[in-house]
């Protein structure tokens, strides 16, 4: 009765074996029970699915960042209070996921994902009605705390899934979450704009598919937890030791920092630097917001399968310091060049992502909840935080100096030189 719960993690030369898979999850999971034939490789079904509720979670959350202008009119908000919405919604998540990720790594939760996903169906009710700042907060709140279970938990499904291509199942999971974000200011200019706050409520639609198709999920993921005693993981004679583990997992934080809080400061303030600058009506400042947001889902894509190939720290390498000169030169651009150089930021700077999530899960074996959880948190937090301060910096200095500050954060990208070389096939 006391024996932890943890997930049988696979092995590169075992991929987990998927059944041959007739339509939907239920069935998938019956198949496997039965003796059917079955095929080593990733779960695609599996994966497509974790992926498009991805895609479901973050579009919701991203709700929240396109909608500002219409809260900033209604209450009268400063930017800094518009910096404290996300920081609301961010802390919670970053806070909540690393915690998640420790107890799953224990005691795996196959449903959790679906229960996590109906706080974010009550949070976006809520903000559908909410006519106070404090209740706005809680609204955003709630959004945050859904995405603290989904992400941890959904990330080890993308890994158990993957058949042994970790990079690119990562990859396709980073998909949808980044299509998702980059859908957010669409539908928001579409249907909120016009119909106004109320109009979010019908957004929870959304959230109930995601609901029943993790659900699914769960079923599929279920037979793939056992019980066992806990064994002592034997340490490949090439990884790095533990002093050099810490440092990386420093460096790798750092990496995320410079990331996210540039990624940050487009999605919360891009819109009302469009507006202020160009003159540009929300309604097109968003549309300009999806671009980015498009690019930026690429380049998560792709930086999987890459990483895969070529070698983890060399894409690292790239998409961090490779935004650099785009971003020095974002701040001096006119409207178009500003729209084809967030392009080239958002598809070179995200390609990290798959890559340093990977690396850091393949530094820590077997603390891939925990470790998913740090990072995703990480990476929230220090997008919430920083957009509260930059938002307290752009009502004393404006927009304009915010992004001449911010042109800088890839520089960050200089520390990957301390990451480690890792063996090629880690235990």
């Amino acid at each position: 009765m006391n024996k932890p719960v943890v997930v049988s993690e696979e092995a590169p030369v075992a991929p987990v074996l998927v059944p041959d898979v007739t339509p939907g999850f239920a069935a998938a999971t019956a198949a496997g029970r039965a003796a059917r034939s079955a095929v080593a490789g990733p779960a695609y079904v599996v994966l497509a699915g974790i992926s498009f509720s991805h895609f479901l979670n973050d579009t919701m959350q991203s709700l929240i960042a396109s909608v500002y202008p219409i809260l900033k009119d209604s209450y009268a908000l400063d930017y800094a209070q518009i910096g404290m919405i996300t920081l609301a919604f961010q802390f919670t998540a970053s806070l909540l996921q690393p915690l998640v990720g420790h107890f799953t790594d224990r005691r795996a939760q196959p449903f959790s994902l679906a229960i996590g996903m109906g706080f974010t169906f009550f949070g976006l009710l809520l903000l559908s009605v909410a006519h106070s700042y404090g209740i706005i907060l809680i609204a955003a709140s709630l959004v945050g705390l859904g995405s603290a279970v989904f992400h941890p938990e959904s990330a080890r499904i993308a890994r158990l899934a993957s058949g042994g291509r970790y990079g690119f199942a990562q990859s396709v999971f980073q998909l949808g979450g980044s299509f998702g974000t980059s859908m957010g200011p669409v539908l928001a200019a579409l249907i909120v704009v016009p119909f106004g706050q109320p109009s979010i409520a019908w957004f929870s639609s959304i959230a109930f598919l995601a609901i029943v198709i993790l659900w699914q999920i769960g079923a599929w993921y279920r037979p793939q937890i056992v019980t066992k005693k806990a064994v002592t993981v034997e340490r490949h004679p090439d990884a790095p030791d533990r002093r050099r583990v810490m440092v990386a997992l420093l460096v790798l934080v750092a990496l995320v920092f410079s990331k996210q809080l540039y990624v940050s400061s487009l999605s919360s303030y891009y819109i009302f630097y469009l507006i202020e600058k160009f003159g540009v009506s929300t309604q097109g400042a968003q549309l300009y917001l999806f671009i980015f947001l498009a690019a930026n889902a690429a380049g998560a894509f792709f930086g999987g399968p890459l990483g895969d190939r070529f070698g983890r720290k060399y894409v690292i390498w790239f998409s961090i310091l490779g935004a650099l000169p785009f971003t020095l030169a974002l701040p001096h651009a006119g409207l178009f060049a500003s729209a084809v150089l967030t392009v080239f930021i958002g598809l070179i700077l995200s390609s990290a992502t798959s890559s340093i999530i990977v690396f850091a899960q393949e530094l820590m074996p077997h603390r891939f909840g925990m470790i998913s959880g740090v990072f995703f948190g990480v990476a929230f937090g220090i997008g919430g935080l920083g957009a509260a301060v930059l938002g307290k910096l752009a009502d004393h200095a404006g927009i304009a100096f915010v992004y001449q500050l911010c042109a800088f954060l890839p520089a960050i990208g200089l520390l990957a030189v301390l990451l480690p070389k890792m063996p090629r096939h880690p235990r």
